[in-house]
């Protein structure tokens, strides 16, 4: 098995190898085929869709199309098969006339890939053409002195067909006196010859009639002839002789019409019509009679049209020279057409996107290019470019294909579209060149989150604003386009004091308007943040936040509110000052306390005296709200007082309110009670005074209790100091008593009053009792320590000693004694002949003889 195996890889190795070159091609991008000429139209030429593993259902869908180069498509792609089919009757001798072997070639652009790939199809003769001569009728004149064996060139047939269906042979038919002789000429090609086979006799024949057959090697064959007529002519001598066998001339292709090209000279030795030389073609191909012209005369050749390398670059002729006896020879003339760079580089383009993702990756195929130059060497050299500011690249795919790539990644807000130029020049002296513009539309993708104008917002908004006014607005601007670029707003969700961020602001979705849904209060909410979202409307979408602040502006509102003294309820008095008659100018008499819920200017405050019994008596400190006496009271002044002080803010418009107070002048309490008295007997007769009554005995007591606990603490601090003495004083045992001058005056109850002045506030409405001493002037009669050269005593001794010193002065204990007594007549005598009044507030100084100047009583009620 092994064996046949071998065996028929031995008799198909030819097939296996053109099968395996096929699939190499196929795999770069290159098939070849074969087709025969003359073929009718649709048929066909290979399964390109098989060969380059198209699918048939993706053929319409990738846009698969043939472009064929010049101006004649000749091959079309079947929609449904994937076959290749010839599109037009193809002439292989039209298309390839100079050229052995004849090859189409086309290009299948599969656009939904961006991929090219080569097609070759060799388009195969057939005998279509038989050999045919450029004259049927030709005539030769041989003098009868022509020895045999002479030969005479004939003209050559011409078969356009290539290979076996070419010119194969030729057959000469007619006389004994001449046979057919065929030489190989230097291209390979047969030149007939006429032989002289036996001696000519005018006077036997003056003319012989030939026929010259040529055939091809077709099948069947095909010939051609041509009648040849000889005439036999008197002695010739001698015959024509070209001065070179051969004349090689280079032309440009640029060569103006006309210009002449080459001379060929022959002279003739002989004289008259038997030396007069003429001129003629008898060797042309293709287009030479075209292009050139042969001056019988003069032997000149010149130019009848336009030359170009691209059609053909060389051709040669046979020049005949004759005599006028029909004598004659030939000579060669081999003219080469030089390139001249005068075809610019032609620029197709074969595939192109007119739009692109800004995401597309680099190295997308963006357009696919065909670029030719019919010139030949460095003028057929193309060189592509494009700017190198642009964000793409060329790169050469298959043959004289270019493909228009990205470099880099797009950018559609930098770039929104681009103009994209490709220039191909050639290797010409000077070079020309031409070049395509590609039109490409950069389509948006959402890569841009939307930007605030400013990296964060603040405003001022005025309390007790308008619900729904605005506020302020944020703005955001997307570099996207389209729906990418549209933008929408929207509130993040807080709090502020408990509440919903919503019930306090809305943003306007499309506008980003920022609107205050409720009036603001200053002293209930001073500032709000807030963050905003900016989110445009790509899939998925993105967004950013901006930090909104509001700071809220205060408005003067709020009036100023009096805390100090208390407004009036019922009939009573909102506040009662007691002024000494012999108070100097300045004395406080009072101080108005008022606050005011603004801010800033809104909350500066400023007292005014605005109504008074005596306006002259009183004045009020412009900031402070402290009551001064402007001047002495005189006696004529009445006791009572009313002052009416207004308190004014710093706000547009300013608010105010007014505080009333009654200052009684009087040198006692006993004064001021019956004063306040005899005004509330009146007003509030009958009340009962139960309440009051508990409130008063309940200050006694703490009055008492705070007494107890002085008292206390200044035996201990007397007992700490003799103490730290009697550690000190080595040896001392006596101890020495206070002096006498501690305690000043006969009655010791006023000068430990005078030392010792306190304060006792009893208030009816708030149910608390203060007791204060004031401890400025306690130093005038307990110093802070004793002496340095006299140990501190005990209170007792001390006491003992004061007495041997000064038995007027009294003892220490009756001291303390007289002290709670007095304050317990003191506050029987302000209180109780007023337990039926009605004062909320009553200021009560000791007795002049015992008052200092810190020594008030001041008694709420």
């Amino acid at each position: 098995m092994f064996a046949a195996g071998r065996q028929w890889v031995r008799r198909n190795r030819a097939l296996l190898w053109c099968v395996l070159v096929a699939a190499w091609e196929a795999a770069w991008g290159q098939l070849r085929y074969s087709v025969s000429e003359e073929m009718p139209k649709g048929s066909f030429v290979g399964d390109v869709a098989k060969d380059l593993a198209l699918e048939l259902p993706a053929l319409q869908d990738r846009a698969v199309r043939i472009l064929g180069r010049g101006r004649t498509q000749y091959f079309a792609l079947h929609g449904k098969t994937g076959h290749l089919v010839t599109a037009e009757r193809i002439d292989r001798e039209q298309l390839c006339r100079l050229v052995e072997k004849c090859v189409l070639r086309c290009e299948v652009i599969v656009e939904g890939e961006m991929k090219v790939y080569g097609i070759e199809v060799e388009i195969r003769d057939i005998n279509d053409n038989a050999p045919s001569f450029q004259e049927a009728e030709m005539e030769l004149r041989v003098t009868e002195m022509t020895v045999p064996g002479s030969r005479f060139p004939l003209a050559e047939a011409h078969d356009p067909d290539v290979g076996r269906n070419s010119l194969q042979r030729y057959e000469l038919s007619g006389d004994e006196h001449f046979s057919l002789s065929v030489q190989a000429g230097p291209g390979g090609d047969q030149r007939p010859e006429l032989v002289l086979a036996k001696a000519l006799d005018r006077e036997e024949a003056a003319f012989h009639e030939l026929v010259l057959r040529a055939s091809d090697g077709g099948e069947p064959s095909r010939t051609g002839t041509a009648r040849i007529r000889v005439a036999v002519l008197d002695a010739n001598d001698n015959a024509p002789a070209f001065s070179q066998a051969e004349y090689t001339v280079r032309v440009a292709e640029d060569v103006p019409v006309g210009s002449a090209l080459l001379t060929v000279t022959a002279t003739d030795a002989d004289e008259g019509m038997n030396g007069d030389v003429k001129y003629s073609l008898k060797k042309t191909k293709d287009m030479a009679l075209e292009l050139f012209h042969l001056d019988s005369e003069t032997g000149v050749i010149t130019l009848l049209r336009s030359l170009d390398f691209e059609e053909g670059d060389s051709y040669e002729l046979e020049v005949q020279a004759r005599d006028g006896g029909a004598l004659f020879d030939t000579a060669k003339v081999a003219i080469t057409v030089t390139d001249v760079n005068d075809n610019a580089p032609e620029m197709t383009v074969t595939s192109q996107l007119s739009e692109i993702s800004e995401d597309a990756p680099p190295g997308t195929v963006v357009a696919l290019l065909h670029v030719q130059d019919r010139d030949s060497g460095p003028n057929g050299q193309v060189r592509c470019s494009i700017a190198e500011s642009l964000p793409f690249r060329l790169e050469k795919t298959f043959e004289d294909y270019y493909r228009v790539v990205t470099a880099e990644v797009l950018d559609r807000e930098a770039a929104s579209e681009y103009n994209v130029t490709v220039r191909a020049s050639d290797g010409g002296s000077p070079p020309l060149w031409s070049s395509a513009v590609l039109s490409l539309r950069v389509l948006d993708v959402n890569d841009n989150a939307p930007v605030f104008a400013e990296a964060r917002y603040s405003a001022r908004v005025a309390e007790n604003n308008a619900a729904g006014a605005l506020v302020l607005t944020v703005r955001a601007a997307d570099a996207d386009w389209g729906q990418n670029a549209r933008v929408r707003y929207r509130l993040w969700e807080g709090r502020v004091r408990g509440a919903p961020l919503s019930s306090y602001v809305s943003v306007h979705a499309e506008t980003g308007a920022l609107y205050a849904l409720r009036s603001f209060d200053y002293e209930e909410v001073r500032e709000v943040g807030l963050w905003v979202r900016a989110e445009d409307g790509g899939a998925p979408s993105l967004s950013s936040n901006v930090s909104v602040r509001l700071v809220i502006v205060d408005e003067n509102d709020n009036a100023p509110q009096v805390l100090y003294p208390p407004p009036a309820s019922g009939a009573g008095w909102a506040g009662v000052e007691l002024a000494p008659r012999s108070a100097e100018p300045g004395a406080l008499v009072a101080k108005v306390v008022a606050v005011d819920a603004d801010a800033g200017q809104n909350a500066w405050l400023s007292y005014e005296l605005a109504k008074a019994t005596e306006p002259a008596l009183f004045r009020v400190g412009l900031h402070s709200g402290e009551v001064r006496t402007a001047r002495v009271p005189l006696s004529r002044d009445a006791a009572r007082q009313s002052l009416v002080v207004v308190v004014k803010d710093h706000g547009r418009p300013a608010l105010s309110a007014t505080a009333t107070l009654t200052v009684v002048l009087a040198e006692s309490v006993g004064e001021l009670l019956s004063e306040l008295g005899s005004a509330a007997a009146a007003a509030a007769a009958g009340e009962p005074s139960v309440s009051l009554t508990r409130w008063l005995v309940l200050a006694v007591a703490a009055v008492s209790c705070l007494f107890l606990a002085f008292l206390l603490l200044l035996l201990a601090l007397r007992l700490r100091r003799w103490r730290r003495s009697q550690l000190l004083a080595a040896g001392s045992g006596a101890l020495r008593g206070v002096p006498a001058s501690h305690f000043v005056g006969i009655d010791g109850v006023r000068a430990f009053l005078h030392s010792y002045s306190h304060e006792v506030s009893l208030t009816a409405d708030s149910r608390k009792s203060q007791l204060r001493f004031s401890g400025g002037s306690c130093c005038d009669t307990l110093p802070a320590r004793p002496p340095p050269d006299e140990p501190a005593p005990l209170l007792a001794e001390d006491a003992d000693g004061a007495r041997r010193a000064d038995p007027a002065a009294p003892p220490v204990v009756s001291l303390f004694v007289p002290t709670f007594l007095s304050l317990l007549g003191v506050l029987k005598t302000c209180i109780m002949p007023n337990a039926k009044a009605t004062p909320s507030y009553i200021r009560c100084p000791f007795p002049a003889p015992l008052k200092g100047d810190d020594n008030p009583l001041i008694i709420s009620l």
